[in-house]
């Protein structure tokens, strides 16, 4: 036991990895798990088990070699940019429906900026995996 321990320390720190592609992936597709693969570099904002990026989609174009940061990968996109959702808007046991236009992308469970197109008014809701907006 002590022995290894001391060729423990004798070897210094673990080299840090972060998680990286193996070849390029576009943004807006999925990143396959068969891509995925170590970067000797680690970022703070990026990620160690390659397990988290299963089934999440590329924000931004993704290269060989550098490091996947959070805020370049998303949940899949439910909702795209100017497409017509449902907006549903709930209060007691009240609930209007109406129809709107999607201002941004968004994946299940993010906030998405949406034009009612009754009234012209932008609000924000929530994106369901059913493409709907929840409004509260």
């Amino acid at each position: 036991m002590r022995v290894l321990l001391i060729l423990a320390l004798l070897a210094g720190p673990a080299a840090a990895q972060s998680v990286t592609v193996a070849q390029p992936v576009r943004a807006g597709t999925p990143i396959p798990g068969a891509l995925l693969a170590f970067a000797t570099t680690e970022i703070p904002d990026g990620f160690a088990d390659p397990r988290d990026l299963i089934g999440m989609e590329a924000r931004v174009n993704l290269y060989p070699g550098q490091p996947i940061r959070q805020v370049e990968v998303g949940p899949p996109t439910v909702i795209r940019r100017n497409a017509l959702v449902a907006l549903v808007f709930t209060r007691g046991g009240l609930t209007i429906t109406s129809e709107g236009r999607a201002l941004q992308r968004a994946g299940d469970g993010e906030a998405v900026r949406v034009m009612n197109l009754s009234s012209r008014s932008t609000v924000t809701g929530i994106a369901t995996a059913s493409g709907a907006v929840i409004v509260n």
